[in-house]
């Protein structure tokens, strides 16, 4: 297990370096100047050129990413074309509101999912599962700007029982009871997609292993339904669910992009939408680094999780 957990930390580098390549390539053709949004319209021609030369702009495309590059492997990540901060403490300070919130939104997800998936299949074509189908439809279908706007209206509008935005009340000590109200309505609305898609996996892997003889066994030698679902069903169910769980982490980094724009929770989505809307470079390149970083850690997770689950995958 050791020896391929380095050679698949191995194997990354070079996917990692593939993936900042292309979004360092994507960034700089984007069309718009960051010199033009930052300088002082009287500004002369000749000190936008200068402006250029200062930020590198003006060095081939080739040449700025390596530099980038050596940069990023000593731990630098450059400093902010509009706000002139160190990159990676602008994310330093927005991780940690991004990764509660993606945490929230998976609890609830799976929180939804995995019970109502088991149910749907234990109790197949019943309402029960007809309904719980049709939600998730709904869930997956429905997107997070249309179903974030939704329940704005409806909790914090129309009932006025949780807060439209922000991450704590202004003027108002902070505190975790303050926080988790805020991270009520944006968890929600992150978590619904990925429990729709989750649930119908899930009543799909459970039916699947319904199906097989050692089920019909248990059940024959009287064991209750609810120790042969918990036991034996489960365990064997979860391979499927855990490949699906390694890429909620994508869907939802991409989805916080959203979310947090809709709330105003100030995380790395909201910093991304910021610096799309500023031209930040250096700060787009960082985010994409580390969301890069985040989507690899999280598929080698769902290999190693594999042989926990089902001991007949050896790793050698």
């Amino acid at each position: 297990m050791f020896n391929y957990t380095v050679r698949r930390l191995l194997i990354t580098l070079p996917v990692l370096l593939g993936v900042t390549f292309l979004n360092f390539i994507i960034i700089y053709l984007a069309p718009g100047d960051p010199v033009d949004l930052y300088a002082n319209p009287d500004v002369s021609e000749a000190d936008k050129i200068a402006r250029r030369e200062a930020l590198g702009l003006n060095d081939p495309l080739l040449l700025q990413y390596f530099k980038w590059l050596g940069r990023m492997l000593t731990g630098d990540l450059g400093h902010s074309f509009s706000s002139f901060q160190p990159v990676s403490h602008m994310i330093a300070e927005r991780l940690g509101a991004t990764l509660l919130l993606m945490g929230a939104a998976l609890f609830i997800a799976y929180l939804i999912a995995i019970p109502l998936g088991i149910l749907s299949a234990v109790k197949q074509y019943s309402w029960l599962d007809y309904v719980a189908s049709t939600g998730s439809f709904l869930g997956v279908s429905v997107p997070n700007f249309f179903l974030g706007l939704g329940v704005i209206y409806i909790f914090g509008v129309t009932l006025g029982v949780l807060p439209t935005g922000g991450m704590n009340t202004i003027g108002q000590e902070t505190d975790w009871l303050d926080t988790l109200k805020h991270l009520i309505l944006p968890a929600l609305t992150l978590g619904t997609s990925i429990a729709g898609g989750m649930m119908r996996y899930v009543r799909s892997s459970v039916l699947e292993v319904f199906n097989q003889d050692y089920l019909r066994t248990a059940r024959a030698k009287g064991l209750p339904e609810w120790k042969v679902i918990n036991k034996h069903t489960l365990k064997n169910a979860l391979i499927p669910i855990i490949t699906i769980a390694g890429m909620d982490i994508p869907l939802l980094i991409g989805g916080a992009v959203v979310t947090e724009t809709i709330f105003q929770w100030s995380g790395m989505g909201q910093l991304t939408i910021q610096s799309i809307l500023s031209r930040d470079y250096p700060a787009l390149m960082g985010i994409n680094l580390v969301a890069a970083i985040t989507v690899l850690l999280s598929n080698l997770w769902a290999d190693l999780m594999y042989a926990f689950v089902d001991p007949r995958i050896k790793y050698n």
